[in-house]
């Protein structure tokens, strides 16, 4: 089992909500913080919850499709009908002891897609009526799991170009991509490590870099790794 720190390392959303009195510690860990869909090979995937608190936890959780992600026109897409929004996530709800651990099942829904589907899933406890006038705080700490329905046939094909000191990175292709450890090297092999990210279908980015040098960075997708040089 990750542990909540770990999580956050990796770079997937996590949420804080309003602070109320009581003690502050940690509610709940998931198994998985990114659920990779892949059709005709992996349609479903459980990622387990755990109350981690010593309380009863109510947990709720909703979906939504993240449509043109990556992109200025980024907007949230949300369908109570799971057969509408291409996901199905269940339980919508759920009531943890203090120390339990559930099941919450990822499936896809979507028919035969020639493009990735991006979706967010926030599962977060909730939070009743205050009860007590002692001071304190209890963050209330939710995750964003990012899921992704991969196309039937995907297509990696990312391009990157220089201009200077400035690399551009473009995906044409039909699924996303992270672009990842990245290293600017000097003649002496003395090396400084570069940002990341993950680069959705039709998006682009660009970085400034320290110094007038070649840079490598690995591209990673749909099962494939490359390592390359600009």
């Amino acid at each position: 089992m990750k542990t909540a720190k770990s999580m956050v390392l990796i770079g997937v959303s996590t949420l804080a909500w309003i602070i109320v009195p009581g003690p502050a510690h940690a509610e709940l860990v998931l198994s998985e913080l990114i659920v990779d869909l892949q059709p005709g090979k992996q349609s479903r995937e459980d990622v387990e919850v755990w109350n981690n608190s010593p309380e009863r936890s109510f947990v709720s959780i909703d979906p939504r499709e993240i449509v043109d992600a990556g992109m200025p026109s980024q907007r949230d897409r949300r369908d109570p009908d799971p057969e509408n929004l291409g996901l199905l996530v269940a339980p919508a709800r759920m009531i943890l002891e203090a120390g339990q651990r559930r099941l919450v099942r990822f499936a896809n829904l979507s028919a035969s897609p020639d493009r990735e589907h991006v979706y967010r899933v926030t599962i977060k406890p909730t939070v009743g009526a205050l009860k007590s006038a002692e001071s304190g705080l209890k963050v209330v700490v939710g995750y964003d799991v990012l899921v992704l329905i991969r196309p039937v046939r995907p297509t990696v094909n990312v391009i990157g170009a220089r201009n200077g000191r400035k690399l551009t990175f473009k995906n044409s292709g039909n699924v996303s991509v992270e672009v990842v450890e990245g290293q600017q090297c000097s003649n002496g092999h003395a090396c400084t490590s570069l940002p990341g990210k993950r680069l959705y279908p039709n998006a682009a980015w660009t970085l400034d870099l320290p110094a007038d040098l070649p840079v490598s960075y690995t591209l990673r997708s749909a099962g494939q790794s490359q390592r390359r040089t600009y």
